[in-house]
């Protein structure tokens, strides 16, 4: 039994303590692939696509996808812990889900986790944001963010996405392009930014003028 409570505690160490230095490892070394990518990867055919992903170092993104995607997802991420309160508060009083998740938290679950709104994914989810926002600088959550996010179908990460989408780098993205983007960024796989519909394009119109409204100077502290 002594044995036994030793197994299950050593068990519960390592279940704790692995995240922790694979999020570490994570600050230098940039991933191959997501949890998001291979759940992609299995679902799909075995004629069709299976997932059309490329790295890109954040000076190689354009700025403007940058702020984009804080302008669509997550406009305080510069200044919190990893957390939106406000916006926990409300689903919690008022059943509204839809961006409460921080950009952090939005990374921790395309990198390591699945889709669903399960108490065990979210207790998960807070476990590893916190930790990314321990030991990660914001400017490598953002680079990550924007790496393992989904854009289209089969589709992860700026570079990819803008070569698939747009025929360029995402190095040379356009604000329109950009907010089209990020407009899809909810649901990558029923809308889309090479073909944007009224609501998409009613999504784009908010992002830019929100993005005017922030300016480049909304990141200037955290990708300087």
């Amino acid at each position: 039994m002594k044995r036994l409570r030793y197994v299950l505690l050593g068990l519960l160490l390592a279940a704790a303590v692995l995240p922790i230095i694979t999020v570490l490892a994570l600050r230098w070394i940039d991933p191959p692939v997501s949890a998001f990518m291979l759940r992609s990867h299995w679902s799909a055919n075995a004629d069709g696509p299976s997932i059309y992903y490329l790295w890109a170092d954040m000076d190689r993104i354009s700025p403007d996808l940058a702020l984009a995607a804080v302008a669509a997802e997550d406009q305080t991420f510069p200044r919190h812990g990893g957390f939106v309160w406000s916006q926990i508060r409300k689903v919690v009083t008022q059943g509204q889900a839809r961006g409460a998740s921080s950009i952090t938290q939005q990374t921790a679950k395309n990198l390591f986790l699945w889709p669903g709104r399960s108490y065990i994914r979210k207790g998960i989810e807070a476990y590893l944001t916190f930790w990314m926002e321990l030991l990660w600088p914001k400017a490598r959550i953002l680079e990550m963010y924007l790496n393992v996010a989904q854009f289209g179908d089969h589709i992860y990460g700026a570079e990819a996405a803008a070569r698939r989408l747009f025929g360029t780098r995402a190095d040379a993205l356009s604000a329109e392009q950009a907010a089209l983007m990020a407009a899809v960024l909810p649901n990558p796989l029923r809308y889309n930014a090479s073909r944007p519909g009224p609501y998409v394009r009613e999504r784009q119109a908010w992002i830019l003028q929100q993005m005017r409204q922030l300016g480049h100077g909304h990141l200037a502290a955290i990708l300087k």
